[in-house]
């Protein structure tokens, strides 16, 4: 059950890495979305953006495991209080390893530990490639994909 993609980005590890750290680039790929966090090992972490409850909808959350700048990110991720009534109960990791390829990197990403009949599990599988597919784009022409939404 563990998802697993592994991609190959034409950029340094340093600017992949700010997709997932610099608030204009996460609002362009995570759908309006910031990620809030002090990136301490133990620290907690929200995406945080437009949705169910208005400009501030917690999307997921989670505790940073691993935290290794432009080589390493990983956190425990519940989806946010007002997707699931039992959030607190719904947990998984994801992991994100940076390693550079010749003058590319390549972004391997694990999404494991999922408990079983876990119900994000099925759109979480269909929305990882779209993300990350977003990010290739994002980095590599400036633009994000047009998924007609």
């Amino acid at each position: 059950m563990d998802l697993k993609y592994e991609l190959y980005i034409g950029a340094q590890p340093e600017k992949v890495w700010e997709i997932f750290t610099v608030p204009e680039a996460t609002k362009a790929i995570f759908f309006g979305s910031v990620l809030k966090s002090t990136f301490e090992i133990g620290s907690p972490y929200e995406y945080v953006g437009p949705g169910n409850d208005g400009e501030e909808t917690v999307h997921v959350y989670g505790e940073v495991l691993a935290f290794e700048p432009c080589r390493l990110m990983s956190f425990t991720e519940h989806p946010g209080p007002s997707y699931r009534d039992n959030h607190a109960e719904l947990v998984t990791r994801v992991t994100l390893t940076l390693d550079t390829v010749g003058a590319c990197t390549k972004l391997t990403l694990v999404n494991d530990q999922w408990p079983e009949n876990h119900p994000s599990y099925e759109n979480t599988k269909n929305s990882w490639p779209m993300i990350l597919s977003n990010i290739k784009s994002y980095i590599e022409t400036g633009k994000t994909l047009d998924f007609g939404w």
